[in-house]
């Protein structure tokens, strides 16, 4: 079997991705990542074992994402490449939603902003320090959890006007144009009994909100009303919420394809799979 393996290296998880040449998803895995170079090696394992392939099955690997500049060389022997960051997320956004173009929103440890077009143009618009990882750190200080998947099912039971100040609570005739119930300000009403579900659901609902902020002013500056969403923020149980409130106030069009998560790496095989003719290693 020709397998193109695409890595995702991040800041704290490793995505892999097996495509078949015709750009067929065979599997996806995703790990926890402690030191980039370990989590890429037990990760490729991980992943051969649990698909039944072994070193030969493996055409090509391609890597992309912060830590794959840790590694140097071919891996095992088998033809290895490198394709940034930016284009592979670009390219699995746009191949997983379907879409032709729009803003590209990749939600990792920190969030970067694309523009990205079929015809494989892409532009860094912007990032910013917000993501995952302020909510690790925010949730290991105020609940004593960072695990992503401790931090979903703990945000999904916590109450949210025990957290954040809305415009009902501070205007009794608010403008027309804005939702009682929208936030006024995070974490402004925290009330003295909050608890670590509450809490938890105040610093997801931040990092959303302002990442979807940033979203509109993109949209903005490309003149596009499409935003494709990627990353593993995509599967808090709030993301749906928020961009749809974006899109009830703003008109833009949030898309959350499937798979999500696994966009950074499901591009970097398909743009080596674009850029190198199927006879060739």
């Amino acid at each position: 079997m020709d397998v193109i393996l695409g890595i995702d290296i991040g800041g704290s998880t490793t995505k892999i991705v097996g495509l078949r040449t015709d750009g067929s998803v065979i599997s996806m895995l995703r790990v926890r990542a402690e030191d980039q170079v370990t989590s890429l090696y037990g990760a490729l394992g991980n992943y051969l074992t649990r698909n039944g392939l072994t070193l030969q099955d493996v055409r090509r690997i391609v890597l992309t994402g912060v830590g794959a500049s840790y590694t140097e060389g071919d891996i095992f022997g088998i033809p290895t490449c490198k394709v940034d960051e930016f284009s592979a997320s670009a390219a699995g956004a746009l191949a997983l939603s379907g879409r032709e173009q729009g803003v590209v929103v990749t939600m990792g440890t920190g969030t970067a902003f694309l523009w990205a077009e079929q015809n494989g143009t892409v532009r860094h618009l912007c990032g910013s320090g917000i993501g995952g990882g302020t909510m690790g750190g925010l949730c290991r200080k105020l609940v004593g959890m960072e695990r992503f998947g401790q931090i979903r099912e703990l945000a999904r039971q916590g109450d949210l006007n025990k957290v954040d100040l809305t415009i009902k609570d501070i205007s009794q005739n608010p403008a027309a144009t804005l939702d009682p119930d929208l936030t006024a300000a995070n974490f402004g009403n925290l009330a003295e009994d909050a608890t670590p579900a509450d809490l938890a659901a105040g610093v997801v609902n931040l990092v959303l909100q302002a990442v979807g902020i940033m979203t509109v002013l993109a949209c903005q500056a490309c003149n596009t009303d499409t935003v494709i969403l990627t990353g593993a923020m995509t599967t808090m149980p709030q993301a749906v919420e928020n961009f749809q409130n974006f899109q009830r106030l703003f008109g833009y069009q949030y898309v959350i394809p499937e798979n999500a998560t696994f966009a950074t790496a499901i591009g970097a095989a398909l743009c080596s799979l674009r850029d190198t003719p199927d006879n060739n290693p």
